[in-house]
């Protein structure tokens, strides 16, 4: 099969990007840029080539961008974690807002159509209807939120002045095999990790904080819908998850049979989640295929084959 260009991918060698890779890989060239900050050069295929390079460095970022000669270009590269952007913000504004700004400019250079990763639950904020449509103002509860929405605004700018059909994902809580379970941002890795090891996981919130899971094979699959589509869609399953729901399921999958310590949520982080996922699905004909039912155990046992390889 002729391969259909370069496909430029900016956290590449992260969780949800590196499945980003290998879809990519079945008819693109990859080049895969990461600063391996929180990524991993083993998440990245052989086949995909790697540059290490810091997305705020605007003159490191166009020297590789120039090179590759991209075709399109898939924005995952960012600072994620909610605790981190309350306690630098300015951080979390330089990589996820000027990050964007530069891979904007060349993307624009290159014409190269552009889809970005952008948050649902930090953005929409705690008062939002659920399931949450796109339509509905932004109120973000988090320096990190409020970046992903500067960030949108400069997707959307370029795009109408460019006349380039770049493309705003709003993710909802996404999980699978590579997640981290370090930092906050992976429930379903941090609560597997702890639960191997035969250590009681704590539940924030109570275990009542509520999400929107989606597995990472499904957000894969819509990115690569999403590539010129332009617009804003919420990349979601439309169910509304406890976290305690997540724990038990986790649970029995283990055999651990531990009890949770139970928690208040910590500074920035949102009670309650859920995004309505109809407009991908009626505009690019995507849906989330794979049910919590089915993909929390078997995420349990590829998150528990990764950590002892780690270890």
């Amino acid at each position: 099969m002729a391969r259909a260009g370069t496909a430029v991918v900016t956290g590449g060698a992260g969780f949800i990007g590196s499945h980003m890779v290998d879809v990519l890989l079945a008819d693109h060239r990859v080049v895969v840029i990461d600063d391996l900050s929180t990524g991993s050069a083993d998440n990245v295929a052989d086949q995909a080539d790697l540059e290490v390079v810091d997305i705020a460095d605007a003159a490191a970022l166009d020297a590789v961008i120039d090179k590759a000669q991209p075709s399109s270009i898939f924005h995952l590269g960012a600072q994620s974690m909610v605790t981190v952007s309350v306690s630098d913000p300015a951080r979390d504004c330089r990589v996820n807002v000027v990050g964007t700004l530069n891979v904007l400019e060349a993307a624009t250079r290159h014409r190269a159509p552009t889809v970005f990763t952008s948050t649902g639950g930090a953005l929409y904020g705690n008062e939002a209807p659920r399931p949450t449509p796109e339509s509905h103002h932004p109120a973000p509860v988090s320096p990190y939120g409020a970046s992903k929405w500067a960030a949108e605004a400069y997707v959307q700018t370029w795009a109408n002045a460019t006349g380039l059909r770049h493309t705003v994902c709003r993710l909802a809580n996404v999980y699978g095999p590579r997640q981290s379970p370090h930092g906050e941002a992976g429930v379903v890795s941090i609560i597997s990790n702890l639960l191997g090891q035969g250590r009681p996981p704590t539940l924030y919130g109570q275990g009542r904080a509520s999400r929107d899971y989606v597995h990472v094979f499904d957000v894969a699959r819509a990115l690569e819908r999403a590539r010129g589509a332009g617009g804003v869609f919420n990349v979601s399953t439309g169910r509304e998850t406890e976290v305690i729901e997540i724990y038990e399921l986790l649970s029995r999958a283990s055999g651990a049979g531990l009890e949770p310590r139970l928690a208040p949520l910590r500074p920035g982080e949102l009670e309650r989640s859920c995004m309505d996922p109809g407009h991908a699905q009626r505009t690019l004909g995507w849906r989330a295929e794979i049910a919590l039912e089915a993909g929390l155990p078997d995420t349990y046992r590829e998150l528990v084959v990764q950590f002892s390889r780690e270890s």
